[in-house]
């Protein structure tokens, strides 16, 4: 059932978040969506949902999130363990496959997200404003070019086939670091700060928001 809102509520921003997966006991991409959810940056109110870990079950959450909020701009947020810098991701590939089980116990191998869809979607954000504003404040940020073949590309993809079907929506995906509690169990891995990643997610919700084309800098990669 679609949620309907007052005329005088809102525009809405949906931020999404997963569950912990492999072995870890949080997911820090939950903990900093969570921690937005009723704000309000450039006049939209956040609201947030927590999906699982899991291919197939999470693109049900999702669009039953979107369904719900009806928002303007989505942004999916995902763990990435490894990494030393908040990732804004450019592309998502319509392939699963899973170098690990998720949490339903599916695993994937060379099968299509969306039969029959696109071989790819582009991010609709603007990844190089955001980028250009997390270093200005001094936040550890890259564009990459592969959100990987795992439930984040799944999501990440599934969003933007949904947004693809509807008009004046902006989506896309954010991966992040471990925290740092999660950090000290894996031997050499970097982390980032659960503030400090709330303060990025809210500078690239008001960038999108107040961006209507994108910066023209160099981000690309060699490899």
């Amino acid at each position: 059932m679609t949620t309907r809102h007052p005329a005088s509520a809102p525009p809405r921003v949906l931020l999404t978040g997963f569950e912990p997966f492999g072995g870890e006991t949080v997911n820090p991409s939950w903990e900093a969506v969570r921690a937005l959810r009723g704000r309000r940056i450039a006049g939209h109110r956040i609201e947030v949902a927590r999906l699982p870990t899991a291919f197939g079950d999470a693109l049900t959450a999702l669009g039953a999130a979107l369904a719900a909020s009806r928002p303007r701009l989505v942004i999916a947020v995902g763990q990435a363990g490894g990494r030393d810098r908040l990732s804004l991701e450019r592309i998502a590939i319509n392939v699963d496959d899973a170098r690990i089980a998720d949490n339903r116990g599916r695993q994937p191998i060379d099968q299509p997200v969306i039969a029959g869809a696109p071989a790819a979607y582009f991010s609709t954000l603007p990844i190089k404003a955001a980028l250009a504003a997390l270093t200005d404040a001094g936040i550890p940020a890259a564009i990459s070019q592969s959100a990987g073949t795992y439930v984040c590309n799944h999501v990440f993809y599934g969003l933007m086939h949904a947004l693809a079907q509807r008009r004046g929506a902006r989506g896309g995906f954010v991966h992040i670091p471990f925290l740092p509690a999660q950090a000290v169990q894996h031997r050499g891995a970097p982390s980032m700060a659960l503030d400090t990643v709330i303060a990025a997610l809210r500078l690239i919700v008001e960038v999108s928001l107040r961006t209507d084309g994108d910066a023209r800098i160099a981000a690309g990669a060699t490899h």
